[in-house]
């Protein structure tokens, strides 16, 4: 049974499709041209079409490189190994297994760029050996281990921010960096982010598991 929503029929529908990414950025693109009155000439627009494309390129590149690369992992065995080894792992439990959850999805979203594949590919492989993790845990109606496997494997697809990754770009080309400077700002930042949340997960882990 589907779950109820706010919101049926033909609106649901229309704000469905409005909210869909691509249709989304579409609409943000033919919105900007229609609010640019003032200036809206040939040659302007033409100016600022070839600025955006040469800024979006590398990002564009890197991004589908980074899809690729994922689409990669997922289709070959290395899954399948990792939860072979979680499954026949001793005294891998509590807090050990926050922190393992928190290196595999480190190692993903480091090799592959790609956050979202990093937390989709981790919580594939965690959500089934949760019972085997020790982290199945519940208090009164609080999930509390799930909830800390969660924080685990989102902090690491923190880690680290390189030049496989999209937002890198986003950050850097937008902001005039150059890659020195946005290796010693972006990927330090995110490695720092991303221990610090671990860190606090590990504690609330000593505490709670």
């Amino acid at each position: 049974m589907e779950d109820a929503t706010l919101l049926e029929g033909p609106l649901k529908t229309l704000l469905t499709f409005l909210g869909s990414p691509t249709n989304a950025l579409l609409t943000g693109v033919i919105l900007g041209f229609a609010l640019l009155v003032r200036q809206r000439n040939e040659e302007s627009l033409t100016k600022w079409v070839s600025e955006g494309l040469s800024d979006a390129a590398t990002i564009l590149i890197i991004t589908g490189a980074g899809g690729a690369f994922g689409a990669m992992i997922r289709a070959t065995p290395i899954a399948d190994y990792i939860q072979s080894l979680l499954e026949g792992g001793a005294g891998v439990s509590g807090v050990t297994a926050l922190l393992i959850l928190f290196g595999i999805s480190a190692l993903l979203k480091t090799a592959q760029g790609s956050s979202t594949a990093a937390l989709i590919i981790t919580s594939s492989l965690a959500l089934p050996l949760l019972p085997v993790l020790g982290l199945d845990v519940v208090s009164g109606n609080i999930p509390v281990g799930p909830v800390l496997a969660v924080m685990a494997i989102g902090a690491g697809a923190m880690v680290v921010s390189h030049v496989n990754d999209s937002y890198f770009w986003v950050v850097s080309q937008f902001s005039g960096m150059n890659l020195q400077t946005a290796y010693r700002a972006q990927t330090v930042a995110t490695l720092l982010q991303g221990v610090t949340a671990l860190l606090v997960t590990l504690v609330l882990g000593m505490l709670l598991l």
